[in-house]
């Protein structure tokens, strides 16, 4: 049950991970979380460091999404500073707004890559459609107070993962 969990690349953070080896497995849509996964979750604007970053990986081929639980409101102004499109309230881990997504894209759940910071929501929602799926640490210790459930469940499944040998915090993998 818990291996559902399980992601297919752990890294640091966003800035860590190995995007032309994404590439050249066939990915060209990235979804990335919002809060605690680009931005913590008290920070209204994006950094400068992140919109390099998501110029470099446009440049390269990339769609980048910003793929959030967070209402339009919040998700705004990075959308609209980063030059990417957004999916608000995508309602994570449930199926609908991934595949919305790959069919106006008119791309296979094998050109796409989840990025986030949650088992729960990012991973899990992920792994049901056999996306590739990119866990990164959380950027703050603070949460959304609908977070901190989430964050309770992770820590029993993290354990679970340790105690099969699968998966150790801070132990990174592509």
């Amino acid at each position: 049950m818990v291996e559902k969990f399980m992601p297919d690349v752990y890294q640091k953070s966003i800035y860590y991970i190995n995007y032309d080896k994404l590439y050249k497995k066939g990915i060209r849509v990235l979804l990335f979380d919002m809060d605690n996964t680009i931005t913590p979750p008290h920070v209204n604007k994006p950094t400068k460091r992140l919109k390099k970053l998501f110029d470099e990986l446009k440049d390269k081929g990339f769609k980048i999404i910003i793929f959030s639980n967070s209402p339009k409101h919040r998700i705004e102004a990075f959308k609209n500073y980063l030059m990417v499109d957004a999916c608000a309230f995508s309602l994570k881990p449930k199926k609908d707004k991934y595949i919305r997504i790959m069919e106006k894209l008119k791309c296979k759940h094998t050109e796409v890559a989840a990025i986030g910071d949650q088992l729960i929501t990012d991973i899990y929602g992920a792994n049901k459609l056999d996306i590739t799926s990119v866990l990164v640490n959380p950027l703050s210790e603070h949460d959304h107070s609908v977070t901190l459930l989430n964050r309770l469940l992770e820590k029993y499944i993290f354990n679970h993962l340790a105690k099969k040998d699968v998966f150790i915090r801070g132990k990174y993998f592509e």
